[in-house]
């Protein structure tokens, strides 16, 4: 069986930065993992603050993670040298192709509620997929497996923070 390859959702984000139990509990387990985990550039910008406190305590969580595409980053495998060093997905996260497959995740989606389409939830969702087999960590698992859902043959698992 792989390993599966975790992204963090804002809400994971957010959740760290609250001390949420759980949340830190994950991280902490997961910095044994291969593969670090994965923030995709839009959910950095979601939950970025410039204040003194989320500076910091983002400078503590980022060097755990990886954000694929993005110079200064950590490798995505530990102990390779270079950003992309190791992981297909990580260069090449994003592509035309797949900007147009989340579009259409946001209009095939079912989601829970009331809810409205979330382009950066779809785009953790689409990362995800890309580094199949994958868990993405998140406050929403009702909207993150209406994405996947959308996808065939998607190996991604969805775990509530």
């Amino acid at each position: 069986m792989n390993a599966r390859t975790v992204a963090y959702d804002t809400g994971m984000l957010l959740a760290l930065l609250g001390g949420k139990p759980m949340a830190l509990v994950l991280h902490h387990a997961l910095r044994a993992a291969p593969h670090r985990p994965v923030i995709i550039g839009p959910v950095l910008a979601q939950a970025w603050r410039p204040d003194p406190k989320t500076v910091y305590a983002f400078s503590q969580y980022l060097k755990d993670c990886a954000v694929p595409q993005v110079r200064g980053t950590a490798p995505p495998i530990r102990g390779a040298s270079v950003a992309s060093a190791g992981c297909v997905a990580c260069a090449a996260t994003f592509t035309l192709d797949s900007y147009k497959r989340v579009g259409a995740m946001l209009g095939k989606a079912v989601l829970p509620g009331r809810k409205q389409p979330d382009a950066v939830d779809a785009l953790v969702v689409m990362a995800a997929a890309l580094h199949a087999p994958a868990q993405i960590l998140t406050s929403d698992p009702g909207d993150m497996a209406a994405y996947a859902a959308t996808l065939d043959h998607a190996d991604i698992t969805v775990e509530r923070i």
